[in-house]
């Protein structure tokens, strides 16, 4: 499976040229010219790591650090022309994995993202059958959810929805992602995931009007939240 990179990038020439050399090494790759269309495209689709310019037009790449931040564990390496150690205090402090000045070459760029991604593989948890938060239980085998032992009975629809999200801790999955995984392609009402994810929030959460766990990205999708760091 190659790996997907959203570029963002508002000079069209170093837009070419990175969107050519990852895709040469074999990377898919994914291009916005502005830190609105970068949040945008988010809300769209996943990719696997986000290569973010600093000075960007609309909202700047710290900006839409910081945003996305605040619901996605994406790894996010940032580039800019700035060299100092002020941009990249600011740069790491407000999520970014790595930093990286221009110019730089081609060769350091594709070790850094390797490395972030080697990284991000190495602090997933090991698959596991069952998956544990607040006294309730997932199996994954038996597909059944118990609390305290005891089972809580959930629809087919409620447990497709509800695998897909804790089988991705702390990762946004939109709305796409979603329907795709649970309802299958071509698929577009979003009305129904918010029904269900309402069922499973009243059934699952302590309370449903201020869940802990199951939480809403409004207008790009949900997320679960798998640690308690926040």
């Amino acid at each position: 499976m190659k790996t997907d990179i959203l570029v963002v990038e508002d000079d069209p020439k170093m837009q070419r040229l990175l969107k050519s050399q990852l895709e040469m090494r074999g990377f898919d790759v994914r291009v916005a010219t502005t830190g609105k269309e970068a949040l945008l495209t988010l809300g769209e689709c996943q990719p696997d790591l986000m290569l973010l310019d600093i000075t960007l037009p609309e909202v700047d790449g710290l900006e839409v650090c910081r945003r996305v931040r605040e619901w996605s564990q994406l790894p996010i390496i940032l580039v800019t022309a700035a060299d100092t150690p002020q941009s990249k205090v600011a740069a790491l402090e407000l999520g970014g994995d790595d930093y990286l000045t221009k110019p730089f070459h081609m060769g350091e760029l594709i070790a850094r993202i390797r490395a972030v991604l080697r990284r991000y593989e190495g602090s997933r948890p090991a698959s596991a059958t069952t998956i544990e938060w607040d006294k309730i239980t997932l199996d994954l085998t038996s597909r059944e959810v118990k609390r305290d032992g005891e089972a809580i009975h959930i629809t087919k629809i409620e447990y497709e929805l509800l695998k897909e999200l804790v089988t991705h801790p702390d990762r946004a999955l939109t709305y796409d992602h979603l329907l795709n995984a649970v309802w299958g392609p071509g698929y577009d009402d979003v009305r129904p995931v918010h029904v269900h994810i309402c069922n499973l929030r009243r059934k699952l959460e302590p309370s449903a009007s201020g869940p802990r766990r199951i939480l809403a990205i409004p207008g790009i999708g949900y997320r679960f939240r798998g640690s308690d760091d926040e």
